[in-house]
């Protein structure tokens, strides 16, 4: 078990008020203009109508600018693969915003207290906590090595002045906490200042032990490890909606654990076959409902998402619903089975939708419409001519992640070039940017790119054969509460903020 780990902290707007300089003041007037009277009510209704029609018109018709806010890792051209981010993810409330990487780390960042009540209010983190995860292991039995790569983050919510979080690599899960401490006690009686157990002999006067001040520390400490419970590598966690629980899903099987008890889980999804030569899919992704705790989904590498509910029985290999989209004939190819494979899943903030990603497109699907997805939309279309080349590269079997907005009303996923794409739900509007260290001065908007798939390219354009399928965005989060993005691009952790 990793030792804990210490660093030194580093050091509604109101609604608006109109006021009209004609407005009565002598009580007759008063009584006249009064709430009831018709004139007051046309007046009333006028200012509804400008209200709404303002706030409809912002809302629909107002497109998010975005904004570089900072950069987080090394510039430098050499990469060590240890370095590389495998997952981002925001609290529950945003203050907080955690990476783990190849190498087993966590960093976790704190949002700055000037950029958040700056105005406008800014998106910028400074190092809150750093601490060893996981470490390489090796499974005798199997002749197998474990890497030490995190593969999912998961905050738990809130519910005292610490902060808890589930990490994971492909084996073993662990709960982390992570405490602030600015005081230690001093004046032990068996004990010197410097913790070495004192003479009893020399014990003349019982001292009664007090808290000093002392500068502030974040310690991270695991508090649980939940380990030995998947025979195939763990490709989700997600924390229940009762705080109780949570799911992890291998290629073939999920399991129930209680935040409690490590020694004990509960099979909840088995597709394992009895002749693993008649095995047709994996599990790709699973995640609990975010409000009703006993439904979940997950997703699978031939195209599909199933709902299940745990009030039905207690083993879920029948779902009470399967999403999935019929192929169409005219795309069908040899890459047709490799790029419907589902990479990621997540569930709405409302738990009304949830949203999809495959390789080359993200989808949106109503929990009520189990048929085909409301809204699609396209990420790389560009890419579709290039699969051969994607296929020898070994990129077409990269797992692109998703994110929803705070609102719900935008969806951000990642792409090739260090590319993201963001798509507004309500105009069907989307655009294409970029993470890079050109644009590192803050509250510098970033510009859309474009790709251009053939013929005459147009200046401001980059051609679908310049682009660079080794940076790729795999992993992104969205602030839960403002317009505020994390990308993860190799090693370097890039966040922006909207411009209003």
């Amino acid at each position: 078990m990793p030792k804990s780990s210490s660093v030194a902290l580093p050091t509604p707007l109101p609604l608006p008020v109109t006021t009209s300089s004609s407005a009565p003041t002598t009580p007759d007037a008063a009584k006249t203009l009064s709430a009831s009277s018709p004139t007051m009510k046309m007046r009333l209704s006028h200012m509804l109508h400008n209200a709404t029609h303002h706030n409809k018109s912002k809302g629909n018709g107002a497109e998010l600018t975005w904004c570089f806010s900072q950069v987080k890792g090394s510039i430098e051209e050499d990469v060590a693969e240890a370095d590389i981010i495998s997952c981002v993810e925001f609290n529950s409330d945003g203050e907080l915003l955690a990476t783990g990487d190849k190498g087993g780390r966590v960093v976790i960042f704190q949002r700055d207290k000037a950029s958040k009540n700056a105005v406008p209010s800014r998106g910028e983190y400074n190092v809150y906590s750093t601490f060893q995860s996981h470490e390489p292991e090796f499974d005798y039995l199997k002749s197998l090595e474990i890497e030490e790569k995190i593969n999912k983050i998961r905050w738990l919510r809130q519910t005292n002045r610490n902060h808890f979080l589930l990490s994971t690599n492909d084996k073993t899960i662990k709960l982390w906490k992570v405490a602030e401490r600015n005081k230690r006690p001093e004046g032990y009686n068996l004990k010197d200042e410097m913790g070495q157990q004192r003479n009893k002999s020399s014990i003349t006067a019982l001292r009664v032990p007090v808290f000093q001040p002392m500068e502030l520390m974040v310690e991270a400490s695991p508090k649980r490890v939940f380990a030995n419970a998947h025979t195939y590598h763990i490709n989700s966690i997600s924390v229940n909606s009762d705080l109780e629980t949570y799911l992890s899903a291998d290629d073939l099987r999920i399991n129930l654990w209680n935040l409690e008890i490590t020694d004990q889980s509960f099979n909840i999804v088995d597709i394992k076959p009895a002749n693993m030569e008649e095995l047709t899919e994996v599990i790709t992704a699973a995640e609990f409902h975010p409000k009703e705790c006993n439904m979940f989904v997950y997703s699978s590498s031939k195209g599909s998402i199933r709902l299940c509910d745990m009030r039905e029985q207690a083993l879920c290999d029948k779902h009470a619903k399967i999403f999935e989209e019929p192929e169409d004939p005219t795309n069908r190819s040899f890459f047709s089975e490799i790029i419907s494979s589902i990479s990621d899943v997540k569930f709405s903030h409302s738990g009304r939708y949830m949203t999809t990603r495959d390789y080359l497109s993200v989808k949106v699907w109503d929990l009520n419409m189990e048929s085909k997805p409301v809204e699609t939309y396209q990420v790389h279309e560009y890419l579709r001519n290039k699969l051969c080349s994607l296929y020898e590269n070994d990129c077409i079997f990269d797992k692109f992640e998703c994110s929803w907005s705070g609102d719900d009303k935008h969806i951000m996923t990642g792409s090739y070039n260090n590319f993201f794409r963001m798509f507004e739900r309500d105009n069907k509007r989307d655009c294409t940017l970029e993470a890079c260290r050109e644009i590192t001065k803050p509250k510098t908007v970033l510009k859309p790119r474009k790709v251009s798939s053939g013929g005459k390219r147009k200046k401001d354009e980059i051609s679908v054969d310049c682009l660079d399928f080794n940076k790729k965005i795999l992993h992104t989060a969205w602030h839960p509460l403002e317009n505020i993005v994390a990308i993860a691009a190799t090693n370097n952790l890039y966040v922006f903020s909207s411009k209003d």
